[in-house]
């Protein structure tokens, strides 16, 4: 559907559900991903949530990442919510383990961010990572986002307090960043 130098966006397959529910179980996965209690997924769970999908909503889209070269299921990114009146929407993004490091988590972040901007005319594009989400706070600054806010000891995990950072790209700015990182 959306391809980038890596990775291609695509509409979720009955088939990737196996897979997913390996990503979305590991815990160090499932760390970066649930503000809640991380408790397992069951096979049901991620079937309840497939089955929901609604490619014609107007609140949120989602998208299986695979790589180009192979066509294999490595994660999922999505849009979660989306102000229409504001024009302000929320993302998410996560990939299984073994692809971390590899730049498909930024590919697939620039093919989201330019759907959003090119497709869906959206002015402000925002997300929550955790502070101690190094690594993903690394590739949202890569694509230009900023550090709008810190929701101090907003949320506890392995035993301690951490912060939630607020981040936010802005259509103008992700335009003259993109001339300046093609």
């Amino acid at each position: 559907m959306l391809e980038g130098k890596l990775v291609r966006l695509r509409a979720y397959r009955r088939e990737d559900i196996e897979k997913a529910l390996e990503y979305i179980n590991d815990p160090e996965v499932k760390k970066y991903l649930v503000r809640g209690i991380p408790f397992p997924w069951q096979r049901e769970d991620e079937e309840k949530w497939y089955q929901n999908l609604n490619p014609f909503s107007i609140n949120s889209y989602s998208f299986a990442i695979e790589k180009l070269s192979s066509g294999e299921y490595i994660g999922g990114c999505g849009i979660n919510k989306i102000d229409w009146k504001n024009s302000v929407a929320e993302v998410g993004i996560f990939l299984g383990r073994s692809r971390w490091n590899q730049g498909y988590g930024t590919d697939a972040m620039r093919i989201l961010v330019g759907f959003i901007f090119d497709e869906m005319n959206i002015n402000k594009i925002k997300l929550h990572t955790y502070s101690f989400n190094e690594r993903a706070k690394r590739v949202y600054e890569k694509e230009g986002f900023k550090v709008e806010g810190i929701l101090r000891q907003e949320l506890f995990r392995e035993g301690k307090y951490h912060d939630i950072i607020v981040m936010g790209l802005l259509r103008s700015e992700w335009r003259d960043f993109i001339e300046i990182n093609p």
